[in-house]
């Protein structure tokens, strides 16, 4: 390989859930690693089951789009994504989102101006428990929506 640090797209399929986006596949950079592997590089909006820095398996279609095809390994980061409530505390506000959880030390992306759901890579040895409980909490005292896109075992264990 030429370029060890070639930056490609790798493109997720996916049933779209009821009631969420119709979107049914979603596009994440990644560092091509070898002939059909790469390491993700952003954090996944829609896609479960993948977190940015693990490795993916991909093919690559007629047209050059990369597929994936399975996930090859973890690299124990988590995807949480948040959606402010409008009409709570904080109001439809990502910076606010991302102010609350700053003590955690998350990296992540905000959808749109228009549809600020936060998208965030939870680094693996952070403290899971005590970000548990503050999503928990801001979910209860309706600040916010929640979802784990992916989690470890370390995750779901804390």
């Amino acid at each position: 390989m030429s370029n060890a640090a070639e930056k490609i797209k790798i493109w997720f399929r996916f049933v779209p859930r009821e009631g969420r986006f119709p979107q049914d596949t979603e596009g994440l950079w990644a560092t091509k690693l070898g002939r059909d592997t790469a390491e993700v590089r952003n954090v996944p909006f829609l896609q479960d089951g993948v977190a940015e820095g693990d490795v993916v398996r991909y093919r690559t279609d007629a047209d050059g789009v990369h597929w994936a095809v399975g996930r090859v390994s973890s690299a124990g980061n988590c995807t949480i994504r948040v959606l402010p409530m409008a009409s709570g505390p904080l109001g439809p506000s990502a910076q606010a989102v991302h102010q609350r959880l700053s003590a955690f030390g998350l990296g992540g992306e905000v959808f749109s101006e228009d549809f600020p759901m936060v998208a965030l890579t939870v680094p693996a040895g952070a403290d899971f428990a005590g970000l548990k409980a503050l999503l928990t909490r801001g979910r209860e005292e309706g600040w916010w929506h929640y979802e784990v896109g992916c989690g470890t075992e370390e995750w779901w264990a804390a």
